[in-house]
């Protein structure tokens, strides 16, 4: 698994008006916490903003480099502004390497289904990430699906994911993942057609009698 390295150092302040004059001066205002304890820390908004968009929302470990110790750690959050777009605040739980875990990883889909391709067919989607459990060292960046070879009504679970012996995976095994469907056509106006023309047949038969 690559572990990534960032640069970190302790604060001491905390609020907003902190978190803003750290933005000001180029850091990003931070936590770690493991437990019931937590560490207000900062990092350099354009080292962690290299390192945010490389990882692209991967589960991936990293060091965080202080003067004086380096500790292992996961990102679980982070605030981005929602309107100029830039990190506002990121929150880190510190990990150890002999310790087992939970955490959340995503799903990337790839591949055009047969079903589609072939057959005019849609994609339908599930869960968008699943629960594991294992070290630190086992967890996958994400986890990749190719559906490729997914025809119509055939369907991938979470029980189809092979993610290896060190892996345990928690989320409910028979929860879908993806499928491919038909499209449903309309249905032919065929009654509608027999009510329309029935009283055209009655009319003609009256006009022959009367003739």
């Amino acid at each position: 698994m690559q572990i990534l390295t960032l640069s970190a150092q302790k604060r001491e302040g905390v609020g907003k008006g902190v978190a803003r004059e750290l933005r000001r001066k180029g850091y990003i205002p931070a936590i770690i916490y493991r437990g019931g304890d937590s560490m207000p820390i900062q990092l350099s908004t354009k080292e962690f903003s290299i390192f945010f968009n490389k990882t692209g929302g991967e589960q991936l470990v990293v060091n965080l480099d202080f003067s004086d110790e380096t500790r292992q750690a996961l990102l679980k959050d982070y605030q981005i502004d929602p309107i100029k777009g830039g990190l506002l605040h990121a929150d880190f739980q510190e990990i150890s390497a002999t310790e087992v875990m939970r955490v959340i990883v995503h799903i990337v889909i790839s591949g055009e289904a047969i079903g589609i391709k072939r057959d005019n067919g849609i994609l339908q989607y599930g869960l968008r990430e699943v629960e594991i459990e294992c070290l630190p060292e086992d967890i996958p960046g994400h986890i990749d699906i190719d559906v490729s070879n997914l025809g119509i009504g055939q369907s991938i679970h979470v029980s189809d994911l092979n993610l290896g012996e060190k892996v345990r995976v928690l989320t409910d095994l028979e929860e879908l993942i993806v499928t491919v469907t038909a499209i449903k056509g309309e249905a032919l106006p065929t009654e509608t057609t027999t009510e329309a023309s029935e009283p055209e047949v009655m009319k003609k038969g009256k006009k022959t009698e009367e003739e």
